[in-house]
């Protein structure tokens, strides 16, 4: 059966705000929820970067039940994969074995606060290859060290382990990322509804592994300001990631989407309040194999009519 899960969008609400809406989210219903880790918004419209790390620890708290995931940490550049590492084991400690360490190759959005550059993206793919072996040798227990092309760990070894080991998730785009991570994941990341990424993934991963996706939606009873405002704040989906992984900054990403239309954001992304809009949008996922989907509610504050409505509407909808 298909699991649900809710984004805690860090782009676009402040840090309390987000534990907030983690509590609310479990009890609406949903079955995990995803945290993006950034530097910055995609776009200034968005407004907010709050540490992730910080505040999924305090997500713990506030949450019980359900599952937590990073969607996506890059261990690359702006974090050492040891420091992700310990992150990620104190994060499952703290949730009681509840949380999957997501991962992946990362935005130059992000990574340039560093001031190293940003890497062509076979690099970056290297980096994130030896950044996971680096962080599963870490999670086996005991001391560490390694010598690759990009990373080097001396005498490295995490004090705090949690009893249930964190399962690692990698983000793909095509073939060649399936083949490179699928032997070392947990689990498969991706944003389009690609049935060849999920066939090649069950060909390649260990037996039963998860596959998981995250769809935006903008509810609101009124559907023109719905859609005003996914124009606003995500029309810099329109870019795809090819190209948005490139972009330095918000200007930029204002920049490459000025000629995206409001009718553009409309046709892609559910807005208003039907739920059977929503089931549209996530039947092609469901239907390339993938097993979990997170739902993104564009707008910090307009989180609460969401998760009332997900309790009553979506969720059943979907469920049915």
């Amino acid at each position: 059966m298909t699991r649900f899960g809710y984004t805690l969008m860090t782009e676009q609400a402040p840090p309390r705000a987000l534990v907030r809406h983690a509590h609310e989210a479990e009890q609406a219903g949903f079955d995990f929820e995803v945290m993006s880790d950034h530097y910055f918004p995609w776009l200034d419209e968005q407004g907010h970067a709050p540490n992730a790390w910080a505040t999924l620890g305090a997500v713990t708290q506030s949450t019980e039940r359900v599952e937590l995931m990073t969607y996506v940490t890059c261990p690359i550049m702006r974090y050492h994969p040891a420091v992700v590492a310990q992150q990620a084991a104190t994060v499952q400690l703290l949730s009681e074995g509840r949380f999957t360490l997501g991962l992946g190759a990362g935005e130059n959005l992000n990574e340039h606060v560093v001031g190293r550059g940003w890497p062509p993206v076979n690099i970056r793919h290297e980096m994130l290859t030896e950044a996971v072996e680096i962080i599963s040798a870490l999670f086996d227990g005991g001391y560490v060290s390694f010598t690759g092309d990009h990373f080097r760990v001396d005498s490295a070894k995490l004090w705090d382990l949690p009893e249930v080991r964190v399962p690692i998730a990698v983000a793909v785009s095509g073939d060649q990322s399936v083949r490179r991570y699928a032997p070392l994941a947990d689990a498969m990341i991706a944003v389009e509804p690609g049935a060849e990424l999920c066939t090649e993934w069950d060909r390649t991963a260990r037996e039963g592994t998860r596959k998981i996706a995250q769809l935006p939606i903008c509810w609101d009873d009124d559907r023109d300001a719905a859609i005003t405002r996914a124009h606003e704040q995500f029309r810099w989906f329109a870019g795809g990631w090819k190209v948005n992984a490139e972009l330095p900054g918000p200007a930029g990403f204002a920049a490459a989407t000025q000629f995206v239309t409001k009718d553009d954001v409309a046709e892609n992304i559910p807005c208003g309040t039907d739920p059977d809009a929503v089931v549209a949008a996530v039947k092609p996922f469901v239907d390339a194999g993938f097993t979990d989907i997170a739902l993104v509610q564009i707008g910090g504050e307009h989180q609460d009519p969401f998760l009332a409505a997900a309790k009553e509407r979506v969720l059943p909808a979907l469920r049915a």
